[in-house]
């Protein structure tokens, strides 16, 4: 500053310098708060995915006592069947020791009944003779002592074939007995009561094992509700941290402005008048599009986004879209020349729809999540704080920084000049101008 200049002026430049380094040191506070805000959203998100996955993994271990209990509850059940399978059996032994009993005392009848018939024989076989020597008077009676006779014989034979019978069911019977009673400590186990008791081991193997296994889901169960409930405390934290965060931007973005409405050239001086002569351009673009009938003013107007099937990231087709990708390139496009700092330049609607945006970013869909988020991005809604601040502002300009993802976990710290768009004095949209540092 040279020593003759007027007092008046020199205090002009000391403003003049004063302003500029408060923007600057503005500037540089709202980057590091959009680096900040940016980080500590990543981390919200993050911290909402871990929370709702420890949900999900306490609801499933919970899911797995109930199993376990369940198994409990029939392995004991089990149990108690195959005691009663044992008792059963038992009974059945105790019943087949009386039939067995029974079938002897059948075959001790059986035997009187067939020595009485040898014994009916024998008289028969004398009262013949005597009938004979009785001659023509003791005909009578020696037939029916014949007939007696024969009759014990088939007695007899039955008899024998009866005892026979009960003594091959007798000794049947008796293997069964022996084979499902119960034996004492000394006597080996028979095979049916060998496969009970292994049941029975099995059994209590399973009951055993369910409650070791339910007693280490419990104590998991506490630990995941002692970590959910942290999860919880620390999405609420990084919550309050978004909120201070934000509040620090804004008011960053509001020095940024104040100094750039302060009439001194800034850095950000060139970006904000591009961004309202854009933004002029493009209402006006659209004001002669409805007055020559291109597009009736409330298709203009359309907010009924419909989505394109199929789509990752989600794109949708509204009522303008063919006009915006006939008429706005030719501004957009243009703004991507006014300096190397230029990322992009789009006209947005009220919710943040992009109907058209820059060719370098309008490529057509792979199908790969990452690269399309970053390559293609027309036809979507950016209704985040950014997207919508710049769509639904009215005043001459806004200001915004963020941290702006660029796919495949690349991140970029930028500065954004708005400004409105207006057609026929109704609000349409914004003209969105974002630049590097």
């Amino acid at each position: 500053m040279r020593q003759d200049e007027p007092d008046e002026q020199r205090a002009d430049s000391e403003t003049d310098r004063f302003v500029r380094t408060m923007g600057g040191k503005a500037s540089t506070i709202g980057r590091e708060a959009a680096e900040v805000r940016g980080v500590i959203d990543d981390t919200q998100k993050l911290s909402v995915r871990q929370a709702q996955a420890v949900a999900a993994l306490a609801t499933q271990l919970r899911d797995i006592t109930q199993a376990q209990d369940s198994i409990g509850l029939h392995s004991r059940s089990s149990l108690s069947a195959v005691a009663q399978a044992r008792e059963a059996v038992e009974a059945v032994g105790r019943e087949v020791k009386e039939v067995v009993q029974t079938l002897r005392q059948v075959a001790e009848g059986t035997g009187r009944i067939a020595k009485i018939a040898l014994q009916t024989r024998l008289v028969a076989l004398n009262a013949s003779v005597e009938a004979a020597h009785a001659g023509e008077a003791g005909r009578g009676f020696s037939v029916v002592a014949d007939a007696v006779k024969e009759l014990a014989a088939q007695v007899e034979a039955t008899s024998k074939s009866i005892m026979s019978t009960v003594g091959e069911l007798d000794e049947r019977v008796d293997l069964l007995a022996q084979e499902i009673q119960a034996r004492s400590a000394k006597e080996k186990p028979s095979r049916f009561h060998q496969t009970l008791t292994e049941v029975e081991s099995s059994v209590s193997a399973i009951g055993v094992a369910a409650t070791a296994s339910r007693d280490i889901s419990d104590g998991l169960d506490r630990q995941m509700a002692a970590i959910e409930s942290e999860m919880h405390a620390t999405v609420r934290a990084l919550e309050t941290a978004m909120h201070r965060s934000e509040s620090f931007l804004t008011l960053s973005e509001e020095m940024i402005e104040a100094v750039a409405d302060s009439g001194v050239e800034t850095s950000d001086t060139p970006f904000i008048r591009a961004a309202q002569q854009a933004a002029a351009d493009i209402g006006r673009l659209l004001e002669e599009a409805v007055g020559s009938g291109q597009i009736p003013l409330i298709d203009l107007f359309d907010e009924d986004y419909r989505p394109i099937p199929n789509t990752n990231p989600p794109q949708h087709l509204t009522r303008f879209v063919e006009l915006a990708h006939r008429l706005f390139p030719q501004v957009q496009e243009r703004l991507l020349d006014l300096s190397d700092r230029v990322i992009f330049c789009i006209a947005v609607d009220r919710n943040g729809y992009v109907a058209a945006h820059n060719k370098k970013y309008s490529h057509p869909r792979r199908g790969d999540v990452a690269w399309d988020t970053a390559n293609s991005r027309y036809q979507r809604i950016f209704n985040d704080r950014a997207g919508l601040a710049a769509g639904r502002n009215q005043r001459p300009f806004l200001l915004q920084t963020y941290r702006r993802d660029m796919g495949s976990g690349k991140f970029v710290v930028a500065k954004e000049a708005d400004a409105p768009i207006t057609v026929q004095g109704k609000h349409w949209g914004g003209l969105r101008l974002a630049y590097k540092f």
